[in-house]
């Protein structure tokens, strides 16, 4: 209530000032209608933002309305986000992702990372967000972060890692990245255009590596030390990385875990029927890795051999499974290790499935159907008229309203329900994986970068380029294409590019920094190069930060005249700190990661209000130390 009452206070204004005489307006604020206006729809959209009455995807939606209506831009304007190089870079590079993760190239991705960086939260911080700062040096940040975006996802849910700690690190980490080279992002891409007219020294593609590096390491560090207090521990799904699902969990209660464990050398070869894990300790082995053969089998049939040196998966729970390796003499591993990709939550785990009446099953029983043989994944239990069966159901002829849980790998789930096998009662998380087209999918990749690296083409044109060809060459269909999209990242940019262009051509933007500017009168050199990067870092939340360079790059290298500072320095400064962007999700890159991890505006403030302020420190530093 206290929120919808706050927002009168900011709706109300913009009524007034719009139903006002222009000369009342102008008399009362010492400065025009239009200008007052964009200052009070900017207003509103960031109470909008940080209370969250809406979601941010409707505020830019709102913007998308508002200001033409208020007459601030014409309609056209206030469209054109939706075909803006920004927007549809991000679909495009978004479809791109997609492809390469359904081809299992992400997912080679996130098994080096983990080799790598190991199982270390802090590690894999670093690792993940210093390679994408490098690639952002060469390539649009956004680029980097959709790319490495699935990867990240499978990493959180491999390592049961809460998404919302690794994805703002490598998004905050993409956009510093911008700053290693002079072609890293838009802003430093323009600053020797802009400072030619000037007649000063141009930069060099390195000039600005040494402040990248600082600002780099810096943000790996700030989330390394301090990532614990500022961010999220949420996750983007509540069940997310839990291996029996809470609405499950009520009706198989001796279901606890999967395990893995290693058969020694002295272990007696037999057959998992002989072993008869279900009937004597309610385990159910569920995956044998045959070391020597290098073979694995993710549904071991009854007459599948166990023998030395191989490794086995386990479904059961903590005093039931050590139990079983204690009586057979196996070494049960503290975590998944052969099995830890294979049997991830990404690729595997458990559904219920019903018996339906026009099923193939009716009638039948599993032992003379070769159930395990056949679709390839585990029966773990039967439920019958409210009884949960553990063991002894092989053999059981199954009737309709019987309910199975199984447990396999997620395409074999898929391959089920297009069958009509079962009518499942739980989601299959999994998608149809494509390995085969993984070189189809790297293969257009390549030529999306090509076309951005080597023939200069428009970044939109080449990435749709890459995505139309995944398309094309079925990598992936057109409905995942759709599907893969995060639409309110679309739409939370498109809305909000016209609220930059209002700042813009009302004045609005110039008037504020001159203002600013012309009141401070002579300052030491430090003193003026700190207040150009507290302007830009503000005016590149809100006009965008190329519409920020363009518009502060001239003002400030006429005043850097004036005062007798390095007018160079300060267009470098303008160019660096138009990546200074973090503190509302407002930058292409904030805005992509915001849905996947769970964020909120209020977790944008609170991290990036430290890594603003961080930014600004560092900077001012490496001028003192290297400028």
């Amino acid at each position: 209530m206290v929120k919808k009452t706050l927002l009168l206070l900011f709706v109300i204004p913009i009524l007034l000032t719009y139903s006002a005489d222009p000369e009342t307006v102008e008399r009362i604020f010492k400065i025009e209608k239009d200008k007052v206006l964009v200052i009070e729809v900017l207003a509103l959209a960031i109470y909008l933002f940080v209370s969250e009455l809406i979601r941010v995807d409707v505020v830019g939606i709102l913007m998308m309305v508002l200001l033409p209506l208020l007459g601030l831009v014409e309609p056209e304007q206030a469209i054109s986000g939706l075909s803006s190089n920004a927007v549809v870079s991000i679909i495009a590079v978004i479809i791109i992702g997609a492809g390469l993760d359904r081809t299992g190239v992400m997912n080679l991705l996130a098994n080096q990372i983990i080799k790598l960086a190991g199982k270390s939260e802090s590690r894999i911080i670093a690792l993940i967000s210093g390679t994408v700062a490098f690639i952002s040096s060469f390539m649009q940040n956004i680029g980097a972060a959709a790319l490495f975006l699935p990867a990240v996802v499978r990493i959180s849910r491999r390592l049961h890692i809460p998404i919302s700690r690794l994805l703002m690190p490598m998004g905050f980490c993409a956009i510093l990245g911008g700053t290693l080279t002079l072609v890293g992002s838009s802003p430093l891409i323009l600053l020797n255009d802009l400072i030619a007219m000037y007649n000063l020294e141009p930069f060099h593609l390195f000039s600005v590596t040494p402040l990248g590096i600082l600002l780099v390491s810096g943000g790996i560090l700030y989330f390394i030390l301090l990532g614990r207090f500022i961010l999220p521990k949420k996750k983007a799904g509540d069940e997310e990385g839990k291996f029996l699902p809470p609405d499950l969990a009520q009706t198989y209660d001796k279901i606890c875990g999967l395990y893995e464990l290693h058969v020694p050398e002295g272990f007696q070869r037999r057959t998992v029927e002989e072993i008869d894990a279900r009937r004597k300790y309610q385990v159910t082995i569920v995956a044998v890795y045959h070391r020597r053969t290098r073979h694995k089998n993710f549904a071991p049939p009854r007459e599948e051999y166990i023998e030395p040196t191989d490794d086995i998966a386990v479904i059961g729970c903590p005093e039931t499974v050590e139990r079983f390796a204690k009586d057979l003499g196996l070494k049960l591993k503290s975590d998944l290790e052969e099995f830890s990709d294979d049997l991830s939550p990404v690729n595997a785990g458990l559904v219920e499935g019903i018996v339906t009446p026009r099923s193939e099953l009716v009638g039948q029983t599993l032992r003379r159907l070769n159930f395990r043989k056949v679709y390839e994944v585990n029966p773990v239990a039967l439920v019958r008229r409210g009884e949960v069966i553990y063991a002894g159901f092989s053999d059981l002829e199954l009737m309709p309203g019987d309910a199975l849980l199984l447990f396999g790998r997620w395409e074999k789930f898929l391959e089920l329900k297009r069958k009509n096998v079962l009518a499942f009662s739980t989601e299959i998380k999994g998608e149809i994986m494509r390995p085969e087209k993984a070189k189809l999918a790297l293969f257009w990749f390549g030529v999306a970068l090509a076309l951005i690296l080597v023939f200069d083409v428009r970044l939109s044109i080449a990435l749709l380029t890459g995505a139309l060809g995944m398309i094309v060459t079925r990598v992936l269909t057109v409905d995942e294409a759709y599907q893969a999209v995060d639409w309110m990242t679309v739409f939370l940019l498109a809305g909000l590019l016209p609220l930059g262009i209002a700042f813009r051509e009302t004045g609005t933007a110039e008037f504020i920094a001159k203002s600013i500017i012309a009141s401070t009168g002579d300052l030491p050199e430090m003193v003026f190069y700190l207040l150009v990067a507290v302007l830009t870092s503000f005016f590149t939340l809100v006009v965008s930060n190329v519409g920020a360079t363009v518009l502060l790059v001239p003002l400030c290298v006429d005043m850097a005249v004036e005062t007798g500072a390095d007018p160079r320095i300060a267009a470098l400064i303008v160019g660096v700190s138009a990546s200074n962007t973090f503190v509302i999700p407002t930058h292409q890159v904030n805005a992509l990661i915001m849905r996947p991890g769970g964020y909120r505006t209020i977790d944008y403030v609170r991290a990036g209000g430290g890594m603003t302020l961080l930014f600004i420190l560092i900077l001012m530093a490496g001028l003192y130390l290297f400028y």
